[in-house]
């Protein structure tokens, strides 16, 4: 299985890590090695999460309030969010019709 990181999504995680470094020095860091590690545990273990209604899967991160929202198709794991958990849900969802 291979996993593919969206560029928006990756803009994301970039934002979200200056902004955190705005507050705290290393406080960005802890994130994105959260986010990061979050992402190889989606490798490892991609299909618990469960499906939503709109056929993609979430995790949530555990310190932080971001989630990584992904979906499986054929053989890749294409993220396509690390969003706030407080921003509006599915806001990135039509990122999904772009890929398949």
């Amino acid at each position: 299985m291979n996993i593919e990181v969206l560029e928006e999504a990756e803009k994301e995680l970039e934002q979200a890590v200056a902004h955190h470094e705005e507050i705290e020095a290393g406080l960005g860091l802890r994130l994105k090695e959260e986010a990061r590690g979050v992402i190889h545990w989606i490798l490892q273990h991609h299909e618990l999460p469960r499906l939503r209604a709109s056929g993609y899967r979430r995790v949530n991160l555990k310190v932080f309030p971001y989630y990584v929202a992904y979906f499986i198709w054929a053989d890749t794991i294409w993220v396509l969010a690390i969003g706030h958990s407080k921003r509006q849900p599915e806001y990135w969802i039509r990122r999904k019709s772009k890929l398949a």
